[in-house]
């Protein structure tokens, strides 16, 4: 029987010890002793960019996913010497440029809701840092990660096809008002003239707020529709790219379905193991 790995980890709070219990398909559940008691729960997931691609591990304090569930109060890591139940989750992934991960901290708080003091939210980010790169680092990692792929593409195609149909109707509406405003400018523009060559003919106060770059002003509305035109077109494009974006990422994980179906109806699902995910 292999041995617990065992994590010594230094953190603001003292040496808090954890221990990995054996891995749950796709995850690893950490025992945490010494200046913090609880566990930490870590699992595969999705890269947060590139929702087709799994390649990163989330970290989690208490022993379940807190994305999925949300673990008792009872159950929340707390200090050795505190009463405050935490949580918070934290992501490590592979960074764009070098071989040194990227990092993202999600909402640490208390049980109550509340913000951690410094020194805590210190620890138990170290502690979360910790027990992310141990799974990272593991040599059952393409297991882990394969898993969750397995359980949340599911979920994930709903979400990316809903994404998809979203960001195209934002795509859409925002190039109407792109349009709107270039003819509402242009009806703008032609009436400030008409307005100004009529004030030129015949002065009058009542004319002059019209023309004036004053709130409310019809020379205001051209400011702002000048504006809005571009803009809106500019927010389309993006839409239009992220729709893309989203329907390429659903293409994606389809295809990574099948294949880990027709990968799953062989023999083996990697070299070395019997282990079929």
């Amino acid at each position: 029987m292999a041995t617990p790995e065992v994590l010594r980890i230094e953190t603001p709070a003292g040496i808090v010890r954890a221990t990995a219990g054996p891995r749950r398909t796709d995850a690893v559940v950490f025992e945490l002793h010494g200046a913090m008691r609880g566990s930490v729960h870590v699992a595969g997931t999705q890269h947060p960019y590139y929702w087709d691609q799994f390649t990163a591990v989330r970290a989690c304090l208490g022993p379940v996913d807190a994305f999925e569930a949300t673990a008792p109060d009872e159950a929340l890591p707390r200090l050795a010497r505190g009463r405050n139940g935490y949580h918070g989750s934290l992501v490590r992934y592979p960074g764009d440029y070098g071989d040194h991960p990227d990092v993202s901290v999600y909402p640490l708080s208390t049980a109550a809701g509340n913000e951690p003091t410094p020194k805590a939210a210190a620890t138990l980010t170290a502690v979360l840092r910790r027990c992310a790169d141990a799974v990272a680092q593991r040599d059952d990692l393409p297991l882990i990660l394969d898993a969750s792929r397995l359980r949340k593409t599911p979920g994930l195609l709903r979400f990316l096809s809903w994404a998809a149909a979203h960001a195209n109707s934002e795509a859409v509406r925002y190039a109407e008002e792109s349009q709107a405003a270039t003819r509402e400018l242009k009806g703008a523009v032609a009436l400030w003239w008409t307005i100004a060559r009529l004030f030129t003919a015949h002065p009058h106060p009542v004319l002059l707020p019209m023309l004036a770059d004053d709130d409310g002003s019809l020379a205001r509305l051209i400011h702002v529709l000048e504006w809005k035109a571009p803009y809106c077109l500019q927010v389309a494009a993006k839409e239009r790219a992220r729709a893309e974006k989203f329907r390429a990422e659903v293409t994606s994980l389809r295809t990574q379905q099948q294949r880990g179906r027709a990968r799953r109806r062989g023999a083996q699902a990697y070299p070395g193991t019997k282990e079929k995910v």
